[in-house]
């Protein structure tokens, strides 16, 4: 199992190479991406790129819910994207349970924005087999493609956030330990 990496780590903030070959390497590689992504609790991740463990490869691994086979993408592609955004709904105000929407990072512990991101996407990528396919994907997976193509190419999600003049929130545990959420500027 990895570690994960924190931000402001640069592995974060680099284009991540592509991947020559699936060989035997990347093969472990993705095997014990599964095993730090299935560690994962407060937040459970629902995705995991390789920069996220320190390796600069164009490899990411998605787990939608807890039913869900992982999926690996390597190599991946946006072929496509929707003009359907998905608008993410914020909390209403201080000190409020956030709504589901929010994005949040397990490289950036407890930070947590509103990004709108299209609805659907058509990805080329490869598997762990090395199979090459083409294909689309709607809501909260291509969501969670988006955000890890992102880590691919050494971007964060509050980029995104403040690119759209949205806001940032930091979460924190209250005396009832759920989860709760302040705004903050960077």
């Amino acid at each position: 199992m990895f570690k994960i990496v924190i931000a402001p780590n640069p592995a974060l903030s680099n284009i991540a190479k592509p991947v020559s070959k699936v060989d035997t390497t990347v093969i472990a590689l993705i095997e014990e991406m599964k095993k730090t992504l299935a560690a994962t609790t407060d937040p459970k991740g629902v995705g995991l790129a390789a920069p996220q463990v320190g390796k600069s490869l164009r490899i990411f691994i998605a787990k939608p819910t807890d039913e869900s086979k992982f999926l690996v993408f390597i190599n991946p592609e946006i072929i496509e994207k929707s003009a359907k955004v998905d608008y993410v709904k914020r909390p209403k105000k201080s000190g409020k349970k956030a709504s589901k929407k929010l994005e949040g990072c397990l490289s950036l512990p407890n930070i947590w924005g509103s990004v709108l991101r299209p609805s659907s996407l058509t990805l080329a990528y490869l598997d762990e087999r090395g199979n090459s396919h083409k294909q689309k994907f709607s809501n909260f997976l291509a969501t969670i493609i988006q955000h890890e193509i992102d880590h691919l190419d050494g971007v964060l999600f509050p980029k995104r956030v403040l690119e759209q003049k949205g806001t940032l929130y930091k979460s924190y545990k209250n005396e009832k330990n759920e989860d709760e959420f302040e705004e903050f500027e960077i």
